[in-house]
This record gives C-alpha cells, sequence and structure tokens, in this order.
C-alpha cells in the first residue's frame, strides 16, 4: 500500500477515532500503526498532517503498539526520523519526543535492555541541560521549547519509574536560576528530589553527595534501573492528597549529615524562591512536593515555608489556598501559629460569604471550614467538629438560608450542626441560639415542603436536611424530638411523600427510626385514606410494620380492603401482610388473610393472599422467616406471584449447587435376571430425600429407575446402592447422573455427579442353574448352537504370576460350567437380552493360555478380544 494522500488519512483518521475498538477489530487495523510511522517520513505530507498523525500515537499508543516489541521498533523507528530532520525549525520535533518516551512507557518496552531507551535518555537528559546533543539538533531558537519539552518527557519518565533519575539530581539542581524554562525545570527537579529522598530512607543509605553537580556524559550512564524496577508503583501519585499521603511510613529511616542536610534546605530554598514564577497549579504541586519531601525528615525544620506563607496566606487562588491547608495539615503548629489558624479562619468565612463569589468556588471554602486542619483538635481522630477559633459570633454570617443553594445550604447546615453539638453551656445568653435557630430553619422547610404542588426539589433538600440533621444530633434529645414531630406533621399534610419517608427509615439510625416509626404508624393507622393517599399509607405501613399484628393494623387493613379495586393498590395490601408475616403475623392476621382471599377480585391477589394463609398456617416461625426472609444468592424474578421477595423465590425454585455425594462403581458378583451396578457412596454434605436420576445417551440401555434415599449424612456409614440395568444391546456405555435432594434448609436442590462407566464385564450374568452331572453336555450343546449363524475366534490371554487357576477364580468363577483345574475351564456367560459368549481356555502355558471363543452375536466379538486380552492386567 503506498503513501496517503492528505484526504485519506483525514478519513481514516476520522473512522479511528469515532470508534477506536471496532476500527481495530477490523481488516485495516494491523497496517495503520506500520503506516503511520511510514507516512511520517513521506515529503508529500505536510508537517500540520504529520503531527496530527504524532497526536493519534500519543492519544492511543496501547492500541497500535500493543506489546514491548511493537512498541521498541516504534520507538526506534520514531527517534531515527527525529534525527533525520533537517536543521532548519521543525513543528516535528516536540511530538516526536513526546511520541518515544510515550510509546516506550506505555508499551512496557522502557527498560536497560532496550536500544530505543539507552538512545532517548541521553538524548533527554542534554536536552533537559541544554547540553550539545550533536548533529545540529535544531536550531537555537528552538532549543528553549525542546528544553521544556525535555523535562517533561524526564518527569514523566521519573513518575512513572521512582529513582530512575536518581543520579542526575545533582546536575538538574546546578540548572536552577540558570537561563531556561524554570517551571519545567523546577517541577522535575522537585519530582526527583522528592522521590531520590524517599528512594534512599527505605534502602536506609544517606544522600551520598546526590546533590552535587556532578559531570555530564552524552552517552553516559547517570540513570539507576535497579532503584527504579525496586520502586516502581510503591509511590503516591503526585497530587495534593495530604490523608493519603499520611498513611506513607515517611522518611523517618534518613538521617541526612550536616552536609547533605544544608545541600538539602539550598536546594529546597532554591526551588521555593523561583515558585512565584510558575503557574498556580505547578506552585501548588511544587509545594505539596517539596513538603512531602520534607515531612518526617529528622533535622529538617519547615520554618523553610515560612517566607511561602507571608505570600500565600493573602492569596485570592483557591488553588494556592488548598496547598496551604495541606502545609497545615502536614506540619501543624511546627509552621503555622495561633494567630495564623485564627488568619486563615477569618479568610475563609469572609470568602465563604462573598456574593461575587460562584457556587463552587463557595463549597470549596465552606468544605475548608468542615474539614479545617487544627493545631490542636480537643476530638478524636475522624471526629467530625467545629474547629476551636470559629465561634458563634464569627460564624454567625454563615448560617444557613432557605434563600441559598440548595448545596450551600446543606454545607452551612453541616456547619450549623457542628456548632450545636457543642456543649449546651456555650449556648447560654445567646438570643438565638444555634439550637433554636436550626429548629425553627427546620420547621419553615417542613413548611414550605407540606404545600401542595411544591417542587420535588424542595422536598428533596428538606428529607436531605433532615438526614443531615438526625446524622450529626442523634443523641440530642432536644434537637431528635422536635424533628421527629415536624417529620410526622409534615406526611399527615401530604402523604404523597411517602417514598422520601420510607427512604429516609432506611438511612438514619435507630436513635431516629425508632420513634420515627411509631409516629408514622400512629398516622396511618388513625386517618384511614382512599386513592392515592390509601397508597402511600400502605406503603408507610409497610415499612413500620412490627410483629404481634395490632388490632389496630389489622382493622386498618381490613377497612383499606374495600377500597382496593386494582391490581396495584391490592399488591400494596399484600405487601403489608408479607411484612406482618415476616416479623411474627399474629392470631387476627390469619382471619384477615382468609377474608382478602375471597374478597379481592384480582385472581392473582387473591392467590397471593390465599399462598400467605397456607404458609400462616402450616409454617412455624423460623420456618416462615426462611420461606420470606431476603436471599442474594437467588435472582429476582418478574413474576407477580413471587417477584416481591427473593427468598420465598428461593424456596419455590430448584437451585444448581455442587453435588453432595460421589459415586464410585464396585465389583459386583452377577447374580439375578438382570446385570447390576454396585455404587458405593461418599457422602460430602448432608442431604435429605435424595433422588439419583440416571440417563444413557442412544439406545444402548432402556429407561434406568431413580434410585431413593431418605437421609444421607457425613461421617454415617452409607450402604452400597444397586442400580439394575436392561442392556437393549450389551455394549459399555456412560451413565449421567443428576442429583436432586433438600438441603437442611429446606431448599430443594439439583446436581450434576460425574459419569458413570458401565464396563463389558458389569453386563456379564451366569447361565440358569444346569442340573448336576449334564454340565459338560449343556456346554457342547451351547456351543455347537453358536454356529453356523455366530462366529469363533482364537484369542491368547496373558497370564501373570499367579497362573491360570488364580485367574480364573478372581475373574470368571461365576460363570464356569465344567472345570479341569489347573489347566483347562469351559465358561459359558449370558450377555442380556439375547447374547451369550463361551470360552474354552486349555493347554495353559507359562505366559499365557490360549482362548477359543463363540458367540451368537458378531457384535461381541471386538469387546471379548479386548476383554480378554486385558485380564492380566485387571
Amino acid at each position: 500500500m503506498g503513501p496517503l494522500s492528505r484526504e485519506a488519512w483525514a478519513q481514516r483518521l476520522g473512522a479511528f477515532r469515532m470508534s477506536p475498538s471496532t476500527f481495530m477489530a477490523g481488516a485495516e487495523s494491523e497496517d495503520l500503526g506500520r503506516d503511520l510511522l511510514s507516512d511520517l517520513r513521506n515529503e508529500k505530507l505536510s508537517e500540520p498532517t504529520k503531527v496530527s498523525l504524532l497526536a493519534l500515537s500519543l492519544e492511543y499508543p496501547d492500541k497500535l503498539w500493543p506489546d514491548a516489541l511493537a512498541a521498541e521498533a516504534a520507538a526506534t523507528f520514531l527517534l531515527d526520523t527525529l534525527l533525520l530532520l533537517p536543521p532548519r525549525p521543525s513543528a516535528l520535533r516536540r511530538p516526536l519526543l513526546l511520541a518515544a518516551t510515550t510509546t516506550l512507557l506505555v508499551g512496557g518496552a522502557l527498560s536497560p535492555t532496550s536500544g530505543a531507551s539507552c538512545r532517548l535518555l541521553p538524548l533527554l537528559l542534554g536536552l533537559a541541560l541544554g547540553r550539545d546533543v550533536g548533529r545540529g539538533f535544531g536550531p537555537t531558537s528552538e532549543q528553549r521549547l525542546l528544553q521544556a519539552t525535555a523535562c517533561e518527557c524526564l518527569r514523566e519518565l521519573e513518575s512513572c519509574k521512582p529513582g530512575l533519575l536518581r543520579g542526575s539530581l545533582g546536575l538538574l539542581r546546578s540548572l536552577s536560576g540558570q537561563a531556561g524554562p524554570i517551571q519545567p525545570l523546577s517541577m522535575l527537579l522537585a519530582l526527583v528530589l522528592r522521590n531520590t529522598l524517599v528512594v534512599q530512607s527505605r534502602s536506609g543509605a544517606g544522600l551520598q553527595d546526590l546533590l552535587v553537580a556532578g559531570v555530564f556524559s552524552p552517552g553516559g550512564g547517570s540513570w539507576d534501573w535497579t532503584l527504579a524496577e525496586e520502586a516502581d508503583d510503591q509511590l503516591l501519585p503526585q497530587t495534593p492528597s495530604w490523608p493519603a499521603a499520611e498513611k506513607e511510613p515517611g522518611l523517618a529511616g534518613l538521617e541526612p549529615s550536616p552536609e547533605e542536610a544544608r545541600e538539602l534546605r539550598a536546594a529546597v530554598a532554591q526551588l521555593l524562591d523561583t515558585s512565584y514564577l510558575l503557574t498556580t497549579v505547578a506552585q501548588a504541586q511544587l509545594l505539596w512536593l517539596l513538603g512531602w519531601a520534607l515531612r518526617g525528615l529528622r533535622g529538617q525544620s519547615p520554618v523553610i515555608f515560612k517566607p511561602q506563607l507571608a505570600r500565600l496566606l493573602g492569596t485570592a487562588q483557591v488553588t494556592l489556598l488548598h496547598s496551604v491547608l495541606a502545609l497545615k495539615a502536614a506540619f501543624g503548629e511546627a509552621l503555622f501559629t495561633a494567630q495564623d489558624e485564627a488568619l486563615l479562619l477569618r479568610r475563609l468565612t469572609l470568602a465563604a460569604q462573598h456574593p461575587a463569589l460562584p457556587s463552587p468556588t463557595h463549597l470549596f471554602y465552606l468544605h475548608c471550614l468542615l474539614s479545617f486542619p487544627e493545631n490542636s483538635p480537643l476530638g478524636l481522630e475522624g471526629e467530625e467538629a467545629a474547629p476551636l477559633l470559629l465561634g458563634h459570633q464569627l460564624c454567625r454570617s454563615l448560617m444557613p438560608d432557605l434563600l441559598n443553594d440548595p448545596m450551600a445550604f446543606l454545607a452551612r447546615l453541616h456547619l450549623l450542626c457542628l456548632l450545636c453539638a457543642e456543649d449546651e453551656e456555650q449556648e447560654k445568653g445567646q438570643v438565638p441560639s444555634p439550637r433554636q435557630y436550626l429548629l425553627e430553619l427546620l420547621a419553615g422547610l417542613r413548611q414550605r415542603a407540606a404545600l401542595d404542588g411544591s417542587p420535588q426539589d424542595l422536598a428533596t433538600l428538606c428529607f436531605q436536611a433532615s438526614y443531615l440533621v438526625a446524622s450529626c444530633l442523634a443523641m440530642q434529645p432536644s434537637v431528635v424530638k422536635p424533628l421527629i414531630h415536624g417529620l410526622s406533621q409534615l406526611y399527615r399534610a401530604r402523604p404523597l411523600l411517602a417514598p422520601r419517608f420510607v427512604d429516609l427509615l432506611d438511612r438514619v439510625g435507630p436513635e431516629l427510626g425508632r420513634p420515627l416509626k411509631e409516629v408514622l404508624w400512629q398516622e396511618v393507622v388513625t386517618r384511614p385514606g382512599k386513592g392515592e393517599a390509601l397508597c402511600c399509607h400502605l406503603q408507610i405501613l409497610e415499612k413500620v410494620a412490627e410483629g404481634g399484628a395490632h388490632r389496630a393494623t389489622l382493622n386498618f387493613l381490613q377497612a383499606a380492603a374495600i377500597h382496593c379495586t386494582d391490581w396495584g393498590r391490592q399488591q400494596a395490601l399484600l405487601r403489608v401482610c408479607q411484612a406482618l408475616l415476616r416479623t411474627g403475623g399474629g392470631d387476627g392476621l390469619a382471619d384477615l388473610l382468609q377474608g382478602l382471599a375471597r374478597q379481592l377480585e384480582d385472581p392473582d391477589g387473591r392467590d397471593h393472599a390465599r399462598l400467605y394463609y397456607s404458609l400462616l398456617v402450616h409454617l412455624a416461625g423460623p420456618k416462615l422467616r426462611v420461606a420470606l426472609g431476603p436471599s442474594l444468592a437467588t435472582p429476582t424474578l418478574a413474576s407477580s406471584l413471587v417477584a416481591e421477595n427473593q427468598g420465598f423465590v428461593a424456596t419455590l425454585m430448584v437451585q444448581e449447587t455442587p453435588p453432595p455425594i460421589r459415586l464410585s462403581v464396585e465389583p459386583h458378583r452377577a447374580k439375578g435376571p438382570l446385570p447390576m451396578l454396585q455404587l458405593q457412596v461418599e457422602v460430602l454434605d448432608p442431604a435429605y430425600s435424595l433422588e439419583l436420576r440416571f440417563c444413557v445417551q442412544g439406545q444402548l440401555y432402556a429407561p434406568l429407575k431413580a434410585i431413593h434415599i431418605p437421609c444421607l449424612c457425613p461421617g454415617r456409614p452409607a450402604h452400597p446402592l444397586y442400580l439394575p440395568l436392561q442392556p437393549r444391546r450389551p455394549a459399555p456405555a456412560q451413565l449421567h447422573v443428576q442429583a436432586l435432594y433438600t438441603t437442611p434448609t429446606g431448599l430443594t436442590c439439583h446436581a450434576h455427579l460425574p459419569p458413570l462407566t458401565v464396563n463389558f464385564a458389569n453386563l456379564f450374568l451366569p447361565f440358569p442353574q444346569i442340573p448336576k452331572g449334564s454340565e459338560r453336555d449343556f456346554f457342547e450343546r451351547l456351543w455347537d448352537s453358536c454356529l453356523p449363524k455366530g462366529v469363533e475366534s482364537c484369542v491368547w490371554c496373558p497370564l501373570g504370576p499367579q497362573g491360570l487357576e488364580a485367574l480364573v477364580s478372581h475373574h470368571l468363577e461365576p460363570f464356569v460350567v465344567v472345570a479341569q483345574p489347573p489347566t483347562s475351564y469351559h465358561i459359558a456367560i449370558c450377555l442380556p437380552p439375547d447374547s451369550m459368549l463361551l470360552l474354552r481356555l486349555e493347554a495353559a502355558q507359562v505366559d499365557g493360555v490360549p482362548v477359543v471363543l463363540r458367540t451368537n452375536d458378531w457384535d461381541l466379538l471386538p469387546l471379548a478380544g479386548d476383554y480378554i486380552r486385558g485380564l492380566a492386567a485387571c
């Protein structure tokens, strides 16, 4: 395939971006990566088109080159293309560097044995240091951009392979303060410094003059692959997340010498002094990296960050303020005084109420107040509490208001709840107190939610606020009691909010849940309704109904049954009955279910009522709870009869389980009119009312009868089982076995057991009893009757060390008609339904005996030959 045009590439790239997976599954997928690389050297394509091709390799390197070999070859080609570019300015150099780095990293080809890696690393380091990498690598005007790109590539390599650039730390530090791109160099140096400290602390080694600048060698190896491999995937991502960083063991194992400590402080100070030149996001990440590097390091005081705090405490940038709070969470009072803490709280409080702030920024400041890292918190670790310096006067302007945005309202309400959770002694003399204001606020919110036609968002906010208050102030009776009373009044005014009440009951704890259930039950049974209100009452009653079936509940249900004329209301009524069944039922519930079985118009409802009545009458409490209890192992069905409870579905369905027993075929002495298979049972799990079903594929055997066993328990001896066989043709077969049984919990299960093999010898039967003295004549008549319709053959039967007499006694004794031990035996075997096999074993030798056989069934000949030849091995 020749080079593609610009239009062809545009069409091909568009198809790929539309659905990369679909494109890679097509016929053109194998050629995409190869064509992309080859067309990078196509002089007919413009540089913008080639840049778009390289952009594709940056976005989808795993699809273009999915394995290490392909990634290695692609990176080598990209580096060759980079070196072949003419010395004039080109827009391809930087994308080629990024593409080669990304391909090696994503493809897993970055290693000391990779030729592309050994070429790329010196090239990137030389460009980052501003050194001459040879062969006129680009014009002078492009060097600054290439230096920044090389720093970004090295930072990506160091992020994925921590410690890789450990040996280049001194060289990178020597560039700080010189002419060049400040931000890429600073970010690279901060990351390498942080990773070096972590790797050195884990290995127990010092800094070993790593901070001192060395000599750059264009083909040198200033990277340590051993440390990179050991530290791979063990460090935290470079994101400002101090709570996650606190889980790390820190740098307690690193004890730098005084000279190393002085060099380390100088390196950190050098980076901090130029940090104001970086973007806000880069400054935040730099502060996080340096703060993490110094956190827990012996002999290093965080006071070095003080000059930056004087600049950052007054910042209006949210990102930088977050970094300041991260430093406070890391160092606490070692870096922040009480005055700094008070200043931060005042700034957050004032910013959180600024009217010109957008909603996300407003929520950020409120979240910082709620999660403020105090110097000396009084509560337990992880316990929510308002900051000590955040008094009622300071946050008075942050009190929630019904005019606030919903998210801001909830955040402010959370802050108010934390203030109310303090001792009541602190509220004396305050008019109004925070607790009183909270109760009035909730009352107003419920009043607005109770209005007919009020928006659903307002109802949602009301219940969110109620849940928040219940979570924070569950142990405050002065708040919980008015809250419960107000919620009962809200339900009385607007029963259509029943689904939200049910959701609230599912989420709150018992401190609010139990009393709220009682008042809602009282509201339902004392105020019966009709129509839509009745459905809401039934939904609440299903949730709050308790065991014992109070007479008021049964009376309510009996009265409600008259108004339940459609299927939906009848199902809601029966769900309440089911809830009463699950919690114990009562004497009056049986009468109610009998009445519903006759009264309800819908046949599905009558079937439900009749079924529930049968369960209540015939099952005791434990079994009834098993039948109605939840079961996560059973899938939900769509049937209207059993869909309301998965546990009840489990009791009605036959579930597939692992087999509770193991079967094996045992040797059996043939007798009777039919062959009999003796089975030995090994019990693995208890099984009751066990039924074993046997099936043979094809028409070899007549249908086999099932075997029934009342009970099997592990540890108890199991009697052998006997399975009669009815062959239609005397041939071996495989029996497929299925077990149907009941578990101790009352569930009906079925299991597939491993197949059983019926051998040729399992079909042998002796002829009926022969009159004594006529055995030889009887055998001769059978022998003559086989021909001419049958067949005669001769087979050599090997003998083991036991000899012929032992072989016959062990395998063929029931079928011997005439015997002259130890040299001659005449054997007659009956094979149902109407076949026979006759054997003459005479003139035995040391290693075997010739066997002359006759049969009236030609199909038995190969089976008999294999059986005789294998007797010695049995």
